[in-house]
């Protein structure tokens, strides 16, 4: 799981050379702002089938809340 998301991030960021786990914190530690959660938030629901809701997405603070979010669907 944290691979294939780890890949969607980097590929999202245009950054290939970040390190990624489950601690690593959205917006402090990988920039991201806002506009760009929601914009991974979409990229995850159309990789992996899902629906996240816009109050979900602003509960994501690490790499591990989307992956605990992805787990219980």
């Amino acid at each position: 799981m944290i691979e294939k998301l780890t890949k969607i991030i980097c590929e999202h960021t245009g950054n290939n050379d970040i390190t990624i786990t489950e601690d690593t914190v959205l917006i402090a530690d990988l920039e991201l702002n806002s506009l760009d959660l929601v914009n991974l938030a979409c990229i995850v629901e159309d990789e992996f089938d899902i629906e996240i809701p816009d109050r979900a997405i602003k509960d994501f603070k690490t790499v591990g809340d989307v992956i605990a979010f992805i787990e219980k669907q």
